[in-house]
């Protein structure tokens, strides 16, 4: 019950309902109502795709009300709370699965008790994977053969074994589960996780077979997880409507958004947002962002969180006068799938979320990386040191969500890596790698591409277990 999970998984549910599969969503209500517009324009399609709710136990955890998305959190107690709060899901899901028998389950990795649940009444369960096959195949490398105690510093680089690429991380880009003993509840949803995962019938995949083949068969081969690859999900939003309402309602009207990108040359924006779960706490680190922003010359739009932005203290003095015309700030939710499919856009400034790195490379827009959190690091070394197709801004230390992030990038740093990504030398041949991927994310949602068939493999398979 994130939107970094929730989005991929109301779109994955409209591409099974399209194929002529009838699809249930089961939500919270508070979560149903960012995608409430979007359902009604498919059912007015004449698709049959619908919502069930399941109100979410704040109380009985022991969080505020209306407490039932991860945004919503601002400790490590409201977090654990929080996972109390989706254990207790498990006896309603149960009922509706009673009432509803349907053929296939498609659960989220967070929802471990999905595949117990499952099995009660004899359905497959598949596991959803908010994440591509690059980051699952490290973490489990990582996992296996733990490199990372071979290095006698968190900054020393080691590689990580056994995989088709030569692929460096340190200690500090590591998430805490890996180089400090987790508290015994946190350790034993990890092992819940993971272990869904393995006893799932197949894993569901928001990635394209063309964008790491060598990952795929990875995944499907070497760790050895039935695993079908759908995506990219969000190509199943086709109009303005669809683009602009993805996920919540915008903070900016779309026409306007638009008109501002229609008077730049094409390629000549940076987009900059860190997601919906990213908090800069450090008014500092907003600050080095603006003014190197403001040295690198190049348009831009710079997505800011309300919560960060409701004082702007941070905001240099004068800073929006002198970058007026050339920078627009939006405070608040944004159209990102709009904005980056727009022909002004020619970067992005991103997190390393999935759902974040995979829509820019749908658009064909190459990234100035800058992981944070999660499975960021690893993202970020499959589009700079893979694909090619990014610059590093030079995030070195992993933290979690909730904490307070101990490094800053300097400003320097940002003006740099913005650049070197939109007029360096190195831009225009990053530009024709990220456009080469658009091409073939396209071609693999159409009719005979790869994700398409993989869909279809998977409905065919579902439909013999049936019978």
């Amino acid at each position: 019950m994130a939107q970094g999970h929730s989005i991929p998984t109301v779109d994955m549910a409209r591409l099974f309902a399209r194929q002529g599969v009838k699809a249930t969503i089961v939500t919270t209500p508070g979560n149903a109502t960012h995608f409430t517009k979007t359902i009604e324009r498919e059912r007015e399609l004449g698709v049959d795709i619908s919502f069930r709710t399941i109100e979410f136990p704040c109380a009985e955890a022991g969080l505020p009300e209306a407490c039932d998305n991860v945004n919503s959190i601002t400790s490590s107690i409201m977090e654990m709370n929080f996972y109390k709060a989706i254990s207790l899901l498990q006896q309603p899901f149960e009922q509706l699965l009673e009432e509803c028998r349907p053929s296939c389950l498609v659960a989220d990795i967070m929802i471990s008790w999905a595949t117990e649940a499952a099995n009660k009444f004899g359905i497959p369960r598949l596991c959803f994977q908010g994440t591509g096959f690059f980051a699952l195949s490290v973490y489990y490398s990582l996992k296996q053969h733990e490199p990372h105690k071979s290095v006698t510093s968190d900054s020393e680089p080691f590689v990580v074994p056994g995989l088709p690429d030569k692929v460096k991380l340190t200690r500090h880009q590591l998430a805490n589960s890996f180089k400090v003993e987790q508290k015994k509840e946190v350790a034993e949803l990890v092992k819940q996780g993971i272990q869904a995962e393995m006893t799932s019938q197949g894993v569901l995949v928001n990635s394209f077979y063309e964008l790491e083949p060598a990952y795929v068969e990875h995944y499907r081969n070497v760790i050895g997880k039935k695993a079908w690859h759908i995506g990219p999900v969000s190509l199943c939003n086709r109009d303005v409507n669809d683009k602009a309402q993805r996920g919540d309602i915008a903070s900016i009207d779309e026409h306007e958004c638009l008109r501002w990108l229609e008077s730049k040359q094409p390629n000549s924006v940076l987009y900059i947002c860190f997601g919906s779960m990213v908090r800069f706490s450090a008014a500092d680190q907003l600050s080095e962002i603006a003014i190197g922003l403001e040295a690198s010359g190049q348009n831009f739009i710079w997505v800011v969180k309300k919560e960060d932005g409701e004082k702007e203290e941070w905001l240099p003095e004068g800073f929006e006068m002198r970058v007026e015309g050339r920078g627009l700030i939006i405070r608040g939710w944004a159209p990102q799938v709009l904005i980056l499919d727009h022909k002004a856009i020619g970067g992005f400034m991103t997190h390393c979320g999935w759902n974040s790195t995979l829509e820019s490379v749908t658009a064909g827009v190459p990234m100035v990386t800058w992981p944070l959190s999660a499975e960021q690091f690893y993202n970020e070394k499959l589009v700079t040191d893979v694909l090619k197709i990014g610059v590093g801004v030079g995030s070195q230390e992993w933290s979690h969500w909730t904490e307070e992030r101990r490094s800053i990038v300097k400003r320097d740093d940002v003006n740099i890596a913005v650049t070197k990504l939109l007029v360096g030398e190195d831009a225009e041949e990053m530009r024709n790698r990220a456009m080469a991927l658009k091409e073939m994310a396209k071609r693999a949602m159409e009719e005979g591409g790869s994700s398409y068939s993989d869909l279809n493999a998977l409905l065919e398979e579902l439909k013999l277990n049936c019978n």
